[in-house]
């Protein structure tokens, strides 16, 4: 075969035959931007969303250097700070924290950070600069600022007392700078020079690590030449090639290290889980397809309308590969424009609707990105999404001959059984007939039109689906429960007796009334032991210790005549009101309210407050042997010299802790329950027993109360909320409080987020339904203009003719109603299935508020869209119309 270079013919060819349908064209245009717009709205979001996740990330750790290495001594820093795989590098050394009033409800750290190490942290002064060294000033935030009641200016003195190392001291500073206050970040800094760091250590005779090993203590923070992929490699690399490593606590070479996990986090390809890719996958998968619905439409269409045209051009010698290259030309030149103008819509839409979304999510950065992958990835999308749509109509206008493209009628090809003994031909069963003729366009547009209603259904029955009550009751079980404000810190204070509410603060809560039940939950204040199998007890260590580190901590441990290991165990008093709030898994709560009874209740628990079998050892009828500590003594074990205090301990010196004064009691394991979140101590890993709360006291000898839980009338309910917060915030700022109202108003926000998201994508999907059907309509009438003019000519009124065109949408509008309806019915309850199990909280209630909305809808369309283009196209005569050629 002859080879002719006729390429810029078919070029041109493609371009003239464009330029003649320019209605289509539009229609292409907006198909096409449409699908951009979606593709780059959802782009614009995910990656808004992702930046801000990992924002928040790097707050909540800290910090955004790549990793580090803690709690180094002065050697080990100067060690490790040069290696070449680092590419810079920050020192940090921790020196105390405030835990008093007014900073019991705020995690305050008072360090020496240097310059990197600082800007690493996000303490970069706005106004002023770092303390310099041989000074007594320091840099903080206005948050701090604001809780001493300093003014932020250059050269203002503060004094602040904070613990270090066991030891409270009072210091006195010059304010050199500050930046401005963010509560995405967890912890606060009062930044202070490194001489002035070692100075207070002198002061209170603390020689890093300290008794707490940590304090004054040299910190590592570097940035790898690397980036952020392989952090944690890089990271035991470093530490290989110094002779150090991360894996065995205790060990001589041992350091401990940190990734951060705010670039691990925020790298999908690191967290890959099933259900997240799944939902990704589909999502991209129902843009594509709503995206090829309506590109596929148009072009399917402006062949079917061009077959003629294309037959023509066969006959002239046009190969059906040229023939589909025309298409796919005007295909990519129709981009051009489509593409470009749905990028920028698209970032716009994305843009303004991330704000909103990101609004509803706790602690994630506010951020538009500008990522050049959005652009990118959603021109590629769309580029794929219209070379897809093109590929069938080019083959159908490759496939016919000339003499078929000639005599060529929209669905002519169809051959269908002759039906006999029908009584006539009705405007309805014409308007039928004629969806039949292109039932691949009926098919898409119908399709498209049900997608939509679907989403919009299975949207609102998501929603819907949230269950508030399931959501309260898993952070909170009364209505209000009240606490020291270290009690509900991240990270707080162990509970102790200086954490205990007063009578006097309960008494003023009971003052404003409307309370219906309540009661306190008690605390245990000094050591309580239990007895366990060293089997036991390594079974439950060992999924955070190695056998090495396991074998350490067995050592030091006492042992009973039997070979029971004496472990700590943790304590609950409870009264009525708290124990009706427990869940009980294995047997009888009421032993426990028996006057005289010796009975507790195993806590049976993962880290979520979730039922785990296997977190305790005590079964139901076992008789367990408490230990109350009244004293202990701190031996070392290579001396054998007992001591009264841990800090009396010579400085370097091990020491093993051994119990010298105690009462042991026994008990019978009456039941198996689970805790509320709300009333646990939030801090996990010792074993869990309750006791009735006269027990509690009378064999503990304490009466410190953890909680106060109550619940108020529903009248009372918003006075109590109210006073609370001022009570709380300027009364006795000690003390802080939870409540469902809280928890209600985050449920809310989180219910918004998903009907904003759903609701978009709803009403984008609808509107390429209602353009696909828009376009289905006039194409279909404008291809059947001549054919109109014919029946016209033998007798159809023009009051028939729109009567049957009013048929026609209005089918279209009931096909995609009923196909709507059955897909809701038949897949709802499936979906809505695997929802439950990734949202604890979701409860399926059926409701087709939204097909009943929309039915109408799509019907006054039906009639109205029908209409609008008849009357258009209506305006020529019949003549005018017969003498048309195409």
């Amino acid at each position: 075969m002859m080879k002719v270079s006729n390429g810029k013919t078919i070029r041109r060819l493609g371009w003239r035959s464009m330029k003649a349908a320019r209605t289509r064209n539009l229609i292409a245009v907006l198909a096409i931007a449409l699908t951009t717009v979606l593709f780059t709205s959802l782009f614009t979001i995910a990656m808004s969303i992702n930046d801000g996740f990992q924002q928040s990330n790097f707050r909540q750790v800290g910090g955004f250097s790549h990793g580090g290495f803690k709690y180094l001594t002065e050697e080990q820093f100067n060690d490790l700070k040069d290696d070449p795989l680092i590419d810079q590098w920050g020192m940090r050394r921790f020196i105390g924290m405030p835990t008093e009033v007014p900073f019991n409800k705020s995690h305050v750290e008072v360090s020496y950070a240097d310059a990197n190490e600082a800007h690493w942290m996000y303490c970069d002064p706005v106004e002023g600069r770092l303390p310099q060294e041989g000074t007594d000033e320091a840099a903080t935030d206005t948050h701090v600022l604001e809780l001493l009641g300093v003014e932020p200016e250059i050269g203002a003195r503060f004094t602040i007392s904070f613990d270090v190392d066991g030891h409270t001291t009072t210091q006195t500073f010059t304010l050199c700078g500050w930046w401005e206050y963010d509560e995405a970040i967890v912890a606060n800094h009062i930044l202070i020079p490194e001489s002035r760091a070692d100075a207070i250590l002198d002061e209170v005779g603390t020689v890093p690590p300290g008794e707490d090993g940590m304090t004054g203590s040299w910190n590592l923070d570097v940035m790898l030449k690397s980036g952020s992929r392989h952090i944690a490699n890089d990271i035991a690399q470093i530490l290989e090639s110094h002779g150090y490593q991360d894996q065995s606590a205790g060990a001589p070479d041992y350091i401990h290290t940190g990734v951060n996990w705010g670039y691990t986090g925020a790298q999908l390809s690191d967290n890959l889980d099933p259900s997240v890719v799944i939902a990704v996958a589909a999502m991209l998968l129902l843009i594509i397809f709503t995206g090829y619905l309506i590109i596929y439409n148009v072009f399917q269409i402006s062949v079917t309308n061009d077959i003629r045209f294309y037959g023509l051009l066969k006959t002239i010698g046009t190969t059906p590969r040229q023939l589909r290259r025309i298409i796919r030309q005007q295909a990519l030149t129709l981009s051009l424009a489509g593409i470009p103008l749905g990028l920028v819509l698209g970032w716009l839409i994305g843009g303004q609707l991330t704000p909103a979304i990101v609004s509803q999510l706790n602690g994630v950065v506010p951020m538009t990105s500008v990522s050049p992958v959005i652009f990118i990835g959603a021109a590629l999308f769309s580029l794929v999404t219209v070379l897809l749509s093109c590929r069938k109509p080019g083959r159908i206008a490759g496939k016919v001959s000339p003499i078929e493209a000639v005599r060529y009628t929209e669905g002519g090809g169809i051959k269908r059984k002759t039906k006999k003994g029908r009584r006539g031909v009705s405007l309805l069963s014409m308007a039928w007939a004629n969806l039949g003729r292109s039932r691949g366009k009926t098919a898409v547009t119908v399709t498209s039109l049900s997608l939509a209603v679907v989403l919009l259904t299975v949207t609102v029955n998501f929603t819907n689906g949230f269950d508030m009550d399931k959501y309260v009751s898993n952070f909170t079980a009364s209505d209000f429960i009240v606490a020291d404000a270290g009690q509900f810190q991240t990270g707080g204070d162990i509970f102790n007796t200086d954490m205990g509410i007063p009578q006097s603060v309960i008494d003023e809560i009971n003052a404003q009334g409307g309370i219906t039940d309540g009661g306190v939950i008690y605390g245990r204040t000094s050591i309580v032991q239990e007895f366990v199998t060293e089997e036991y007890y390594r079974s439950v260590w060992s999924r955070w210790n190695d056998e090495a580190t396991l074998d350490l901590m067995v050592s030091d441990m006492e042992r009973t005549e039997d070979g029971l290991l004496a472990d700590v165990a943790q304590l609950y008093g409870m009264g009525d009101f708290a124990l009706d709030h427990l869940t009980v898994l294995e047997g009888d709560l009421n032993k426990l309210r028996e006057d005289g009874g010796r009975y507790v209740a195993a806590v049976y628990s993962d880290d979520y407050g979730n039922p785990e079998l296997d977190s305790h050892w005590a079964r139901l009828g076992d008789i367990i042997t408490l230990r109350y500590v009244e004293e202990m003594a701190y031996v070392d074990p290579d001396t054998g010299i007992a001591y009264s205090s841990a800090e009396d301990v010579p400085a370097g010196a091990s020491y093993v802790a051994r119990a010298v004064k105690y009462r042991d009691v026994e008990y019978e394991v009456a039941a198996l329950v689970t805790v509320p979140s709300a009333f646990s101590y939030r801090y996990y890993g010792a074993d869990e027993f309750i006791l009735n709360d006269q027990p509690f006291m009378q064999d503990r000898g304490t009466d410190s109360v953890m909680y106060y839980a109550f619940d108020p009338t529903d009248e009372a309910n918003g006075a109590m909320e109210k006073f609370l917060a001022d009570y709380t915030e300027n009364v006795n700022p000690q003390f802080d409080y939870e409540s469902k109202a809280l928890y209600a108003s985050e449920f809310e926000g989180m219910r918004s987020m998903f009907q904003l998201c759903g609701g978009a994508l709803s009403f984008i999907v609808g509107l390429v339904g209602v353009l696909n059907f828009f376009n289905a309509i006039l194409t279909g009438i404008i291809a059947r203009k001549r054919e109109f003019a014919v029946l016209q000519s033998i007798g159809m009124t023009g009051k028939q003719l729109k009567t049957m065109l009013v048929y026609e949408g209005l089918l279209y509008a009931l096909g995609a109603a009923g196909i709507s309806l059955v897909l809701t019915l038949i897949f709802g309850p499936v979906a809505f299935k695997a929802v439950g199990s990734m949202f604890w909280f979701f409860t399926y209630r059926l409701t087709l508020t939204p097909f009943l909305i929309v039915a109408p809808v799509f019907a006054l369309l039906g009639v109205l869209v029908p209409l609008a283009v008849y009357r258009s196209v209506s305006k020529a005569t019949i003549v005018e119309r017969l003498r048309e050629v195409d």
